[in-house]
C-alpha cells in the first residue's frame, strides 16, 4: 500500500481513512508490489497518543490472581514508546527478573470520542489487532506499587500483524492462545470478558478524549506466569507464539537486555 503514501496514524483514521484506502485499493490492487519475505513487518498503525489497557477483565484471571471480580473497568496505561511489529524481538529490561506474558484482543479508535453511548461504540472503532500486554512484575507490584513502570518498557506492546475491520471480527467469541518454547500457556475466549467491547468504549471515553488511533486493549485470559504455582517468568532465548482468530499470529524472541 505505500503508492497510498499514509501513515495509518490519528490524521488518516481522522480523517475517514479506512473508507479512502478502501476506494483507492478498489482502483489500484493491481498495481500494488507484493511484500518481501526479508521485511519488517511494523505494527499495523502508527505509534498512538495512548495505549489504555484494562486490568482482571477476564473471569478465569480474575480467579487466578486471588483478586475479586472488579466492579468496573480498571484502567491502566502503557506508553507509547512500548509499541513494536508482531515479529520484533523483545530484550528484557535492565534487572529484569519477572518478565510475563498476556495476550490480548485490542482495538483501535477510529475517530475521536468523549461521553460515547454505548449503543454507538462501533461507530468509534476502526478495526482489532493482536496484542501482547508484557509486563515485568517486579516492576509493578514491588517498585511504587502501580502498573505503569511494570507495563511501559520498550517492546511491551507488539500489535498485529493485522488491523482487522470489524465487521470480520466475532469480537465476543474470539478464541486466543499463547505458547512458551510450544508449551500451551493461555487458551481462552473473549465470551470470558468481564466488561465488553461495547462496555469498555462507552466507560473509558467518560475519563479521557480518545482519538483517532488511539488503542484499547481489552484484557488477558488466564494462564499467565505470574498466575502459576510455582510462578514462570520469560528468560532470554524462549520464544513466545500467539494467535487469535482472524486476527493473524505473532511472535517474539526474548533477549538478553541491552
Amino acid at each position: 500500500m505505500s503508492a497510498f503514501g499514509e501513515d495509518y496514524g490519528e490524521a488518516f483514521f481522522g480523517s475517514d481513512g479506512m473508507a479512502r484506502l478502501a476506494r483507492w485499493y478498489a482502483d489500484n490492487a493491481a498495481h500494488c508490489p507484493s511484500v518481501g519475505a526479508d521485511e519488517r513487518i511494523g505494527a499495523p498503525i502508527l505509534r498512538p497518543s495512548k495505549i489504555v489497557c484494562v486490568g482482571l477483565n477476564y473471569r478465569a484471571h480474575a480467579e487466578e490472581t486471588g483478586g475479586k471480580l472488579p466492579p468496573e473497568p480498571m484502567l491502566f496505561m502503557k506508553a507509547s514508546t512500548a509499541l513494536a511489529g508482531p515479529y520484533d524481538d523483545l530484550p528484557l529490561p535492565r534487572g529484569s527478573k519477572k518478565l510475563d506474558w498476556e495476550v490480548e484482543l485490542a482495538l483501535v479508535i477510529g475517530k475521536r470520542a468523549r461521553y460515547v453511548d454505548k449503543a454507538r461504540w462501533a461507530e468509534y472503532v476502526a478495526g482489532f489487532a493482536l496484542m501482547n500486554d508484557y509486563s515485568e512484575r517486579e516492576h509493578q507490584k514491588e517498585r511504587g506499587g502501580q502498573f505503569t513502570k511494570g507495563k511501559s518498557a520498550d517492546g511491551f506492546a507488539p500489535l498485529g500483524p493485522l488491523l482487522v475491520t470489524p465487521d470480520e471480527v466475532s469480537h465476543g467469541s474470539l478464541a486466543l492462545k499463547l505458547r512458551v518454547n510450544g508449551q500451551l500457556m493461555q487458551d481462552g475466549s473473549s465470551s470470558d470478558l468481564i466488561f465488553d467491547v461495547p462496555t469498555l468504549v462507552s466507560h473509558i471515553s467518560e475519563f479521557m478524549t480518545l482519538l483517532p488511533g488511539d488503542v484499547i486493549s481489552t484484557g488477558t485470559p488466564a494462564g499467565v506466569g505470574s498466575g502459576r504455582t510455582p510462578p514462570v517468568f520469560l528468560k532470554p532465548g524462549d520464544i513466545v507464539d500467539y494467535d487469535a482468530e482472524i486476527l493473524g499470529a505473532a511472535r517474539q524472541r526474548i533477549l538478553d537486555a541491552i
